[in-house]
């Protein structure tokens, strides 16, 4: 499905998150696709178990995901507001990281600037 960087400071689980919200959102995930279980993807991208469910749970509490019961993991309606407050609350948080590293919000300003003028996909 998709790679793990281990040598990341990003989390192994924000990594997972990250990439499944990706997915769907470009549409490689459909509506009501199933995903991996928790063991599969686990096994795939040979992370601990535990570190996949807790992605699963962030995706189900952010209505990014659904779970059936004795069924498993599914991309949920692609509503568009779940996925703006998802990007904003992700935007939210690394603009604070940035903040307390000591960068100012001219540079941040310029920088998500750029990212919009270059109109390229990340």
């Amino acid at each position: 499905m998709f790679s793990i960087d281990l040598t990341s400071r990003v989390p192994i689980y924000e990594q997972i998150y990250s990439k499944i919200t990706e997915l769907a959102i470009s549409g490689t995930l459909s509506e009501n696709s199933q995903l991996p279980s928790v063991r599969s993807l686990a096994k795939d991208t040979r992370v601990n178990p535990n570190t996949v469910a807790k992605a699963y749970q962030e995706l189900e509490r952010r209505g990014i995901i659904y779970s059936v019961p004795g069924r498993g993991s599914f991309v949920a309606a692609l509503d568009s507001g779940i996925f703006r407050e998802a990007a904003l609350s992700d935007f939210d948080a690394a603009a604070k990281t940035a903040k307390k590293r000591g960068v100012s919000a001219d540079v941040l300003k310029q920088h998500v600037d750029g990212i919009f003028e270059k109109g390229e996909e990340i």
